[in-house]
Protein backbone atom coordinates (compact mmCIF):
# COMPACT_ATOMS: atom_id res chain seq x y z
CA UNK A 1 0.00 0.00 0.00
CA UNK A 2 1.36 3.33 -1.04
CA UNK A 3 1.97 6.02 2.07
CA UNK A 4 -0.22 8.40 1.04
CA UNK A 5 -3.19 5.60 1.01
CA UNK A 6 -2.23 4.84 4.40
CA UNK A 7 -2.03 8.36 5.21
CA UNK A 8 -5.31 8.46 3.64
CA UNK A 9 -6.87 5.85 5.85
CA UNK A 10 -5.35 8.05 9.40
CA UNK A 11 -7.23 11.04 8.24
CA UNK A 12 -10.55 8.60 7.39
CA UNK A 13 -9.63 7.62 11.35
CA UNK A 14 -9.93 3.80 10.47
CA UNK A 15 -7.95 1.73 12.65
CA UNK A 16 -6.40 0.34 9.35
CA UNK A 17 -4.17 2.68 9.12
CA UNK A 18 -1.83 1.64 11.89
CA UNK A 19 -2.02 -2.41 10.87
CA UNK A 20 -1.12 -1.07 7.79
CA UNK A 21 1.81 1.47 9.22
CA UNK A 22 2.74 -1.75 10.96
CA UNK A 23 2.87 -3.90 7.94
CA UNK A 24 5.21 -1.44 6.12
CA UNK A 25 7.64 0.48 8.25
CA UNK A 26 8.11 -2.34 11.86
CA UNK A 27 11.29 -3.10 11.09
CA UNK A 28 12.68 0.42 10.25
CA UNK A 29 11.16 2.30 13.34
CA UNK A 30 11.96 -0.56 15.27
CA UNK A 31 15.67 -0.42 14.38
CA UNK A 32 16.09 3.49 15.31
CA UNK A 33 14.56 3.24 18.34
CA UNK A 34 17.10 -0.13 19.09
CA UNK A 35 19.89 1.87 17.89
CA UNK A 36 19.25 4.81 20.57
CA UNK A 37 18.01 2.33 23.47
CA UNK A 38 19.76 -1.01 22.66
CA UNK A 39 17.11 -3.01 24.43
CA UNK A 40 14.56 -5.23 22.16
CA UNK A 41 11.80 -4.61 25.11
CA UNK A 42 12.12 -1.16 25.24
CA UNK A 43 12.54 -0.49 21.30
CA UNK A 44 8.69 -2.25 20.77
CA UNK A 45 7.43 -0.23 23.55
CA UNK A 46 9.42 2.75 21.01
CA UNK A 47 7.27 1.87 18.18
CA UNK A 48 3.79 1.32 19.15
CA UNK A 49 4.21 4.55 21.62
CA UNK A 50 4.84 5.43 17.77
CA UNK A 51 2.12 4.46 16.46
CA UNK A 52 0.07 6.34 19.22
CA UNK A 53 1.45 8.93 18.30
CA UNK A 54 0.99 9.01 14.18
CA UNK A 55 -2.68 8.19 15.26
CA UNK A 56 -2.58 11.14 17.28
CA UNK A 57 -1.34 13.60 15.03
CA UNK A 58 -2.49 12.57 11.57
CA UNK A 59 -4.43 14.61 11.13
CA UNK A 60 -3.76 17.59 11.34
CA UNK A 61 -0.45 16.64 9.96
CA UNK A 62 -0.12 15.38 6.80
CA UNK A 63 3.13 14.04 6.17
CA UNK A 64 5.11 14.84 2.98
CA UNK A 65 7.27 11.90 3.45
CA UNK A 66 5.53 9.23 5.81
CA UNK A 67 8.65 7.11 6.58
CA UNK A 68 10.43 10.37 7.84
CA UNK A 69 7.94 11.28 9.84
CA UNK A 70 7.75 7.75 11.29
CA UNK A 71 11.36 8.16 12.21
CA UNK A 72 11.21 11.33 13.67
CA UNK A 73 8.51 10.22 15.88
CA UNK A 74 9.90 6.96 16.96
CA UNK A 75 13.84 8.76 17.54
CA UNK A 76 12.45 11.42 19.83
CA UNK A 77 10.75 8.52 21.80
CA UNK A 78 13.42 7.08 21.82
CA UNK A 79 15.79 9.72 23.09
CA UNK A 80 12.77 10.49 25.66
CA UNK A 81 13.15 6.98 27.17
CA UNK A 82 16.72 6.71 27.14
CA UNK A 83 17.01 10.08 29.16
CA UNK A 84 14.38 9.22 31.60
CA UNK A 85 16.33 5.90 31.79
CA UNK A 86 19.64 7.47 32.19
CA UNK A 87 18.70 10.63 34.11
CA UNK A 88 20.86 9.85 36.96
CA UNK A 89 24.07 8.28 34.66
CA UNK A 90 25.95 8.72 31.88
CA UNK A 91 25.26 4.89 31.20
CA UNK A 92 27.62 2.88 28.48
CA UNK A 93 25.42 3.12 25.44
CA UNK A 94 25.80 4.74 22.01
CA UNK A 95 23.48 7.69 23.30
CA UNK A 96 26.81 9.45 25.39
CA UNK A 97 28.75 9.33 22.49
CA UNK A 98 26.93 10.50 20.05
CA UNK A 99 26.00 13.56 22.38
CA UNK A 100 29.49 14.00 23.48
CA UNK A 101 30.61 14.35 19.12
CA UNK A 102 27.61 16.83 18.89
CA UNK A 103 28.49 18.95 22.06
CA UNK A 104 31.69 20.59 20.44
CA UNK A 105 29.45 21.72 17.48
CA UNK A 106 26.91 22.98 19.91
CA UNK A 107 28.76 24.20 22.93
CA UNK A 108 27.61 27.23 25.13
CA UNK A 109 26.11 27.75 28.46
CA UNK A 110 22.54 26.85 27.17
CA UNK A 111 21.25 25.02 24.59
CA UNK A 112 18.35 27.24 22.29
CA UNK A 113 14.84 26.07 23.87
CA UNK A 114 12.61 28.31 21.96
CA UNK A 115 10.76 26.85 19.63
CA UNK A 116 11.77 29.65 16.90
CA UNK A 117 15.59 29.11 17.74
CA UNK A 118 15.28 25.27 17.48
CA UNK A 119 13.31 25.50 13.91
CA UNK A 120 16.19 28.22 12.85
CA UNK A 121 18.98 25.29 13.78
CA UNK A 122 16.62 22.97 12.11
CA UNK A 123 17.09 24.76 8.71
CA UNK A 124 20.55 25.77 9.34
CA UNK A 125 21.30 21.94 9.41
CA UNK A 126 19.41 20.86 6.58
CA UNK A 127 20.97 23.31 4.23
CA UNK A 128 24.08 22.65 5.43
CA UNK A 129 23.34 18.76 4.80
CA UNK A 130 22.32 19.57 1.63
CA UNK A 131 25.53 21.55 0.44
CA UNK A 132 27.61 18.52 1.61
CA UNK A 133 29.52 15.29 -0.49
CA UNK A 134 26.72 13.07 -0.41
CA UNK A 135 28.48 10.18 1.51
CA UNK A 136 29.54 12.56 4.27
CA UNK A 137 26.03 13.51 4.18
CA UNK A 138 25.28 9.77 4.19
CA UNK A 139 27.62 8.66 7.42
CA UNK A 140 26.68 11.30 9.63
CA UNK A 141 22.73 10.81 9.25
CA UNK A 142 23.14 7.13 9.97
CA UNK A 143 25.12 7.89 12.85
CA UNK A 144 23.49 11.24 14.28
CA UNK A 145 19.75 10.79 13.24
CA UNK A 146 19.59 6.74 12.70
CA UNK A 147 22.37 6.15 16.07
CA UNK A 148 24.07 3.46 14.17
CA UNK A 149 27.76 3.00 15.57
CA UNK A 150 30.24 3.54 13.53
CA UNK A 151 31.16 0.35 12.64
CA UNK A 152 27.34 -0.74 11.03
CA UNK A 153 27.78 2.45 9.14
CA UNK A 154 31.73 1.29 8.13
CA UNK A 155 29.72 -2.08 7.53
CA UNK A 156 26.73 -0.96 5.81
CA UNK A 157 29.21 1.59 3.14
CA UNK A 158 31.81 -1.27 2.68
CA UNK A 159 33.87 1.60 4.18
CA UNK A 160 37.05 1.39 6.95
CA UNK A 161 35.92 2.46 9.78
CA UNK A 162 38.63 4.99 10.00
CA UNK A 163 37.46 6.88 6.89
CA UNK A 164 34.16 7.03 8.55
CA UNK A 165 35.23 8.54 11.81
CA UNK A 166 37.64 11.10 9.59
CA UNK A 167 34.50 11.60 7.53
CA UNK A 168 32.47 12.26 10.73
CA UNK A 169 35.11 14.22 12.12
CA UNK A 170 35.60 16.79 9.29
CA UNK A 171 31.45 17.02 9.08
CA UNK A 172 31.28 18.33 12.61
CA UNK A 173 34.25 20.19 12.30
CA UNK A 174 32.21 21.53 9.30
CA UNK A 175 29.02 22.29 11.07
CA UNK A 176 30.80 23.74 14.02
CA UNK A 177 32.10 26.54 11.60
CA UNK A 178 28.59 26.76 10.14
CA UNK A 179 26.76 27.69 13.52
CA UNK A 180 29.96 29.86 13.91
CA UNK A 181 29.19 32.11 11.32
CA UNK A 182 25.23 32.02 12.13
CA UNK A 183 26.00 33.01 15.80
CA UNK A 184 25.18 30.04 17.22
CA UNK A 185 28.93 28.54 18.52
CA UNK A 186 29.63 29.82 21.76
CA UNK A 187 32.33 27.82 22.77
Amino acid sequence: MEDKEIIDLYFARAESAIAKTRDKYSRYIKKIAYNVLRVAEEAEECENDTYFKAWNTIPPERPAIFSAYLGRISRNLALDMWRSNHADKRGNGEVPALIDELEECLEGDEMPENKALNDELTEILNSFLGKIKENDRNFFVRRYFYGETVSEVAKFYKSSESRVKMSLKRTRDKLRERLEREGYYYG
